[in-house]
């Protein structure tokens, strides 16, 4: 293990560290700010929950915190990893809300491509495979492609590549949105135990309450900017 990976896995170590930090989409007339001064921190172990209505900028904060876009104001660093995580799996994982999956592959193929570029055999990376997708309930869906998936099935797909991966940060932008409540309380069932079994954090970008209640702290977003110091909501429920 690197040095930055074992500052990483220190619990108290500081994973990202944002201050004043923006993000602004074109320029001049067309110019969109996104996020706007923005400080705060995600350490090992945390559980936040990123709230606020649509277009409030919860999307464009999970990819900075990610290192997938960067500060175009304010600064965003990665104490414990020395660089940004961007590229690198095991640092960092993000579930995007949007489709992911490439269309050529399998299930069990797309999820283990990320620790098979990582260095990782293909028979070992099949096994994690295996074992993120029994995490979410969909290992009878291991030899299908993509295009035989539902949305659902297809993000639940996407959470077992991160979770495959064992990142020490966990990064999921509304992993909920496209399911029920019952299989959405599964995912976010998947999501905690993966964290708490690795000691990495979570954080997850959420329109639900009963989402938000699950996490212990939660950002609200409003116009790109945080309306308020970070709340207590309850922990690991």
């Amino acid at each position: 293990m690197n040095d930055a990976l074992q500052r990483a896995n220190d619990r108290t170590a500081v994973l990202v560290d944002t201050h004043d930090a923006g993000h602004t989409y074109g320029d001049g007339t067309r110019a969109v700010v996104a996020v706007h001064g923005v400080t705060c921190q995600v350490r090992r172990g945390d559980r936040i929950a990123v709230t606020g209505p649509s277009g409030s900028g919860k999307s464009t904060l999970l990819y900075m915190l990610a290192g997938l876009e960067a500060a175009t104001t304010g600064s965003v660093e990665w104490p414990a990893f020395g660089a940004t995580p961007a590229g690198r799996p095991t640092a960092a994982g993000l579930v995007f809300q949007g489709p992911s999956l490439i269309p050529t592959l399998d299930v069990t193929e797309n999820v283990g491509l990320p620790l098979v570029l990582a260095g990782m055999t293909d028979a070992a990376a099949r096994q994690a495979a295996s074992r993120a997708l029994g995490a979410v309930g969909i290992a009878s869906l291991a030899w299908k492609l993509p295009g035989e998936l539902s949305g659902g099935q297809a993000q639940r797909v996407a959470i077992a590549r991160v979770l495959a991966t064992e990142p020490a940060l966990i990064l999921a932008d509304e992993p909920t949105g496209q399911l029920d409540h019952t299989t959405g309380g599964q995912v976010i069932d998947a999501l905690l135990a993966t964290a708490e079994r690795i000691g990495a954090a979570l954080v997850v970008s959420t329109h639900d309450p009963a989402v938000a209640r699950r996490l212990d702290t939660e950002w609200h977003l409003i116009d790109g900017g945080l309306a308020a110091p970070a709340t207590s909501t309850g922990a690991h429920r």
